[in-house]
Order: C-alpha cells, then structure tokens, then sequence
C-alpha cells in the first residue's frame, strides 16, 4: 500500500474514531489479506467477511484524469463502496504494437493512465471491479477495438486465430499492469469481467476459455465473472469458471429469479442497472423519472442483491470516440452515440449531483447491513460563463488540405483503415478527403456512390460545396448520408473544365453494439465512385486525423470570411494567470451546424445542430493560463462567434 494510501486512511481513520465507523479498507483488510471475493454462499464475502457490493460506474477514459478524484470521492459519498470501469483497448494500443499506460507520449497519454486511476480509488476507500473485455461495447468507438484489427481478416469476439494473436499481444501487456492492483496484493480490484455480454454473441466457449487462461497466466487471481441479460442464460458464461451476474434496469424478480436457478446458494449480483440511457443523433435526450429509478433500485438492493449502477457517472466522449448502433452490415440502421454520455446518471457529465444521487445515498445507507464511515458529499465548484469570443482566423477548406496534409495516392480508392499510415496501422478517426485533379465535368452530369456510405459525405469542386448543407433530420434520408443506397448527386449545370473534385468522408463513430464485422470507414469495398457512367480511378487520398501535433501547427490564419462550407473557424480565451484551477464551463453550439471543436489541440467532441446535444462539456482542467485557442470545424454554415455556458444545453433531435 503507497504511502498516500497510507496517509489517506490515517486521516479517515481519526475521523471514525468520532463516527466510531472503520473506513471500508479498515473493516475487511485491518486483520490482513488471507483471501478475496467469495461467492460460496448466497451473499459474497471479501476476505472472509460479509459484503453487499454496492457499485457504481466511471470509466477512466470519459473523465479527465486530473478529476479523477472528484468524481469517485463523490461516488463514495453516495454510500457506495466500489467503482466499476471498463478497460478500452484502443486507448491503451491506439496503433499496433505502440502502448499506452500513461507515458507513451500519445494524444490521450494522461488518460490511458489506469494504474492512477486504481491508486486514486484505493486513496478514496473504494473497491474495483474492471472489465478489460477485450471487447467492452459501452457505447464506445468499436467498442473499444482498435481500427488497426481491420487490417487483417478476423473474426473478432471468437477463438479467430488471428484475432486470438492481437488479444493475447495485448492481454500480456495490460493484464500485468492490473495485476499489481489486484485486493490480494494489497491493491483494490476485487473481480474481472471476462469479455462482455458474451451471451448475445458467437458463443464460442473456446474463446472464453482461452481469455480464462490468458488472466490466469498473467498473474490474474480475483474472482472472473461474465455479465449478459439473464434470459441469456450461461450462452455467454463457463459454469464452474465464470460467476455470472445479470445485467437489467427493471423487473428485478425475473433477472435474479433466472440466477437463482443457474447458481443456486450463491450471491445475486446485477453488473449493469441502468438509471438512464445514452443520447444517439436522431432521438430525444433521454431522461428517466427518478421514482421509478428509485422503486427499481429499492427492489434490487432489498432483494437482496449487489449492483452496479450503470452509469454512476457518464462522462464525455472524447474527440471521434464515441460509438454507435446499426442492424444490418450494410450501414442503413447506422445510429451514431453522442459526444455526451450523461445518460442521466446519477452524476451528470460535468459532475453535479442529481436527485437520482440523493436516491442512491439513502438507500445504500438504509439496506447495506455493514456499516462504514462515509463521507459527506464534496461541495460543487460552480461553473464559469466566459465572455463570448469574435473570431479572429479562418483556414477554407483548400487551405487546410494544400497547406497542412501530404496526400497519398492510389489507382483505387482505400478506406481509412487501409491507408499506409501511422506505422501500418492506418487512419482510425476523423475525415478523409478523396479528391480528382483537372478533370472535365459536363453540364448535367452526376456522381454516384455506389452501397451506403460510411458514414457522412460532402462534395466540393474547386472548393466550393456542391452537396446540401444539414437542415433538419430529413436530409440524413438524402445524398451524403448512410441511410440512401446508390446515392447520386448533380454536380453542374454548365461544363466545367480541369476543375477539382474532393470527396470528404467523416467516420461518425464505428458500431459497438450490432453488426460489427463491417466497420471500415470512408470509401470501403462496397463504395464504387462513377462520374456519369464512368468509375472514378487515380486518386488523391488525405487523412484529416485531427492529431495533436498536427492541429498545434496549424499557423498563418486567414482573415474571417463567413463562407458557406467546409472551414476551420478559430478564437481566442485569454485567461490571466490564477492560483486556483480555471472553471469547467459548456461551449454553446446551437447557432452553429455541424463538425468538430478543438481546445488547446484536444478535440472535444462533435457538434451537430438536429441531435439532442447543443453544447460542449469544457473541463477546467483543459484550460491554460494565457491564449487558449479554440478551434471550430464547421462543415456547412458558421456562427459569427463562440458562445458559453453554465450548464448543458439538451434540445429535440
């Protein structure tokens, strides 16, 4: 145990002595660690004594790193004694072979710190519960895959060969790395998820025993669980290996009644008890009554059972990572999740309290039989509205292509995946423009692309947008979007000769739940690009990855021209130099319609005007003293200014 850690539980072991309470650190390890989570009777013990498991989820990479410790100090004031988080593979191995725990020097380096993340929980009296996957869904990009598998044939989420050589590269780098915080070892991890819900997939028992093996032989020893809809059944599970939980938001009776009959005498666990639900583009934000939050927490919890709020605490999706649902391969049922994961938690993104929180706190208190010092909840910091900013630079989109981007040329057109960079791990996110030099388009002619695409187009000539902007959700049925088959467009009325033709393709989010055999992004084998009758061959392809570095080198801004299409928009925050941490706020977004926004070369998400979510989450914590340059990528039509907020801003999609 650190010597914070140590530090820590001194001072809340003083305070017990008042509240005559032990920490929940004190209570199950103050005699030693002989043993870690049981399950061979019908509640579970840790280290031999009785424990309800009362959890919540964070995932580390939703939150930024420096407000770890407020989030999960908050999640231990509710009463709740374990945090849960998923473990996202494309974090820690954003390209092959390259890996990142913190120190790797990539884009999202403070974030793939897990192990501080583990030593915070500890140093806030919290349990763990982690679910390394590989594949996690959680709304998130692939569901937490890495692009680069799309490289080669595989069957992802199976005993694939291929596939089994990248889980197991990966598994013998990051599984050492948790094992070190393993309960046993002093640390905080209580349980491993093995895979996740495994039972609405291949089935394949051979898989899941191989992840069986790989934990064990890094050094893994806590308990192994899997976690599905119960009507599952052990589909998804190895009964005798895997203790298996339930995951629901209602009818608790049906969800454990199911796991009483498949582990009779032993403990009832919900893994996933939803409070709320994600936003995708086209819906309404959602928003569940906390009554009924409360009446289907009540009957969980006095089953009795151990549950896991999912989410405790959504957090943000970061940049392109935000994933999506789809039905059939070809991309038609495309629904991407939005930048926000509120999910109407009981903390929502930008961590304020809810009544959903005050339900939690009050229950735990009332049905966990063993009694801790809890905390009180810490005090909110309220948030900033900075002044509205003019904008001071602008780069059209030619400007950002010849100025900025090497392209790479090809006979055929390569999706992002496939493209030669990036140590042969190719593009995983943002756009890619395929363009056509000095070529004679006649008037009345059209452009076709064949299949759906994947997943937005626009169309320029000579840098002027031919395809329509984005007006209401309609336009999502018409050319340059997902759903229509076979699109085409009339791209003149008059001849036009030796002109440039650009194709910009955006990944919105590859598909965590559903098909995801099919998720290459921008012009993929279905897609063929006629000109008439014609196909399209000898092309320019350039990747705009939105990199860090890339982003930071950006110079030479042009006056402000609020042109119609595809341009970067930039301005400034000054913020003088202050002992105290600069105040998270919202980026208004709602006069502007569609693309990405960037602070200090960190993208913060997506804006897009028809879906729920009309602003930005803006962390303190990305703020600096000085000139902090915010930067817009605006696809259609730009606002004449940045606007902030106090608080988020959810509108009909």
């Amino acid at each position: 145990m650190g010597r914070n850690v140590l530090a820590f539980h001194l001072l809340l072991a003083l305070a017990s002595c008042a509240a005559d309470l032990p920490t929940v650190y004190e209570y199950y390890t103050g005699d030693g660690i002989t043993s870690g989570l049981g399950v061979d009777q019908p509640h579970f013990t840790l280290n031999g004594k009785e424990i309800f498991i009362y959890s919540g989820a964070i995932h580390y990479f939703r939150v930024p790193p420096q407000l770890w410790r407020d989030r999960l100090r908050k999640l231990r004031a509710a009463g709740l004694n374990t945090v849960e988080t998923y473990v996202a593979w494309n974090i820690h191995e954003p390209r092959s072979g390259v890996y990142e725990f913190g120190e790797s020097g990539t884009d999202l380096q403070d974030f793939g710190n897990i192990g501080r993340f583990l030593s915070i929980a500890q140093e806030e009296d919290l349990l763990v519960i982690l679910r390394p996957g590989p594949f996690i869904c959680a709304e998130w990009e692939w569901g937490g895959f890495p692009s680069w598998l799309l490289r080669e044939s595989m069957r992802v989420r199976t005993s694939d060969e291929t596939y089994m050589k990248y889980v197991e590269r990966y598994f013998n780098q990051l599984l050492p790395v948790l094992a070190e915080y393993q309960f046993t070892n002093g640390g905080s991890v209580i349980a491993f998820q093995v895979e996740n819900e495994y039972g609405y997939a291949d089935g394949d028992k051979v898989y899941l025993q191989q992840l069986v093996d790989l934990m064990r032989n890094n050094g893994i020893v806590e308990l192994l669980v899997t976690a599905d809809g119960a009507s599952t059944g052990t589909s998804g599970s190895l009964p005798g290996v895997l203790f298996q939980t339930a995951n629901f938001g209602s009818e608790t009776n049906v969800s454990f009644g199911i796991l009483e009959q498949l582990q009779p005498g032993q403990p009832l666990m919900c893994m996933e008890f939803y409070p709320g639900w994600p936003d995708h583009l086209t819906e309404n934000h959602h928003v569940y009554d906390p009554s009924i939050f409360r009446a289907n927490y009540e009957a969980t919890v006095s089953y009795p059972g151990s549950v896991n709020v999912y989410v405790f605490h959504g957090g943000t999706n970061w940049g392109f990572l935000n994933g999506a649902n789809n039905g059939p391969g070809d991309n038609s049922g495309f629904q991407p999740i939005t930048t926000s994961y509120d999910y109407d938690a009981p903390l929502s993104e930008a961590g304020d309290y809810t009544p959903k929180y005050d339900v939690l706190r009050e229950l735990v208190a009332q049905y966990n039989p063993v009694k801790t010092l809890t905390p009180d909840p810490p005090e909110l910091v309220e948030r900033e509205v900075y002044p509205t900013l003019n904008l001071d630079g602008q780069l059209i989109f030619n400007d950002i292509l010849s100025r900025l981007i090497e392209p790479i040329t090809s006979d055929t057109t390569l999706s992002m995946e496939q493209l030669p960079i990036n140590d042969d791990s190719g593009q995983s996110y943002g756009y890619i423009t395929y363009r056509q030099e000095n070529i004679d388009i006649a008037a009345g002619s059209t452009l076709t692309i064949t299949g759906h695409v994947r997943d937005t187009v626009m169309v320029l000539i000579n840098g002027v947008l031919i395809s329509n902007r984005l007006t209401s959700s309609d336009n999502l049925n018409d050319f340059g979007y997902w759903r229509m088959a076979d699109s085409t467009i009339t791209l003149t009325t008059e001849d036009l000769t030796g002109v440039t033709l650009d194709i910009v393709i955006e990944n919105f989010g590859r598909v965590n739940f559903g098909n995801l055999y099919q998720q290459f992004k921008g012009l993929t084998q279905d897609n063929r690009v006629y000109l008439n009758d014609q196909e399209l061959t000898s092309w320019m392809i350039y990747p705009l990855q939105f990199n860090k570095d890339w982003i930071n080198g950006i110079t030479d801004w042009n006056p402000v021209d609020l042109d119609f299409g595809p341009a970067f928009y930039k301005a400034t925050l000054t913020l003088e130099e202050s002992e105290d941490d600069y105040r998270d706020t919202f980026i208004d977004m709602s006069a502007w319609n569609k693309g990405v926004v960037i602070v200090n070369g960190f993208v913060l998400g997506r804006h897009v005007f028809i879906g729920p979510q009309q602003t930005l989450y803006l962390p303190g914590p990305f703020l600096q003293a000085g000139d902090n340059e915010i930067i817009i990528f605006e696809q259609f039509q730009p606002a004449a200014e940045v606007k902030f907020s106090k608080d988020a801003i959810f509108s009909n999609a």
